[in-house]
């Protein structure tokens, strides 16, 4: 399974049945991988995803990191209290960031201007501003974002997937950050940006704030297997990979 965009759910679950989800991805089975295997498909890649431990306080070393590359490249983090400004100044770049960031990754697909649109819509409106980090050059051009938002699986799971009669009740309580775990929606850096230690000036700016709003655990969502550029930012911190997904492949 792989989605018509790359913000779409992929893969389907082998490992990690036992833990739940995120809200961006999807639940199936084990049973499903021995119907993939009996009739003869193999993988094709895989994502895995991690469960990292907040810190109490910024790693040394990462808050080192982030304020050279600030200073080397003439960096600084924006940070916005109006959806409705973050939208209208940056709502277009953020996705553009993404069509950049992403190009060579498996199965990626540009989003076109109508799907920008559309997730402009979607994301921003729920988003917690507190939780969205951008990262602009001197001339207040785009070159890094870090968009997180609280955990929806525990209120989803209490909802049973309905608002009501009281599913919207939970749901309101997880978008007000009533939960420990928060999502990393998206982490994209211009290329030419890229390995240069830019993400630390996110989650310099991030940990802080998941700290102030009870943030225990944050989940990274589906990263490709042999993506070690992104895999390598965890060092820094307490982690597990504790799910796995596939995309399988069958010869004809």
């Amino acid at each position: 399974p792989v989605g018509f965009t790359d913000l779409d759910p992929e893969g389907m679950l082998i490992e990690g049945f036992d833990e739940m989800g995120t809200m961006a991805t999807i639940y199936n089975y084990p049973y499903y991988v021995d119907h993939m295997k009996r009739l003869g498909f193999e993988k094709e890649v895989d994502w895995i995803e991690f469960r990292i431990a907040v810190p109490d306080s910024i790693p040394e070393k990462f808050q080192r990191i982030g304020e050279i590359v600030a200073k080397k490249y003439n960096l600084r983090v924006l940070k916005f209290t109006s959806r409705d400004k973050i939208r209208k100044e940056y709502g277009h770049a953020i996705f553009d960031l993404v069509n950049e960031a992403y190009a060579d990754l498996y199965g990626f697909v540009s989003l076109t201007d109508r799907q920008i649109e559309h997730y402009i819509n979607v994301y921003i409106g729920v988003l917690r501003l507190d939780d969205v980090t951008l990262v602009v050059d001197q001339d207040d051009k785009l070159v890094a974002l870090g968009i997180a938002m609280p955990s929806m699986s525990e209120a989803l799971r209490k909802s049973r997937g309905k608002l009501f009669p009281f599913g919207w009740y939970h749901l309101l309580r997880a978008i007000k950050g009533h939960t420990d775990v928060v999502d990393l929606l998206l982490v994209a850096v211009k290329p030419e940006y890229q390995s240069k230690g830019v993400n630390a000036i996110i989650f310099n700016d991030l940990i802080p704030r998941f700290n102030a709003n009870g943030y225990k655990f944050a989940e990274s969502n589906v990263e490709l297997e042999g993506n070690e550029s992104v895999q390598k930012q965890w060092e820094y911190y307490e982690h597990r990979q504790h799910r796995r997904r596939r995309a399988w492949k069958k010869e004809l």
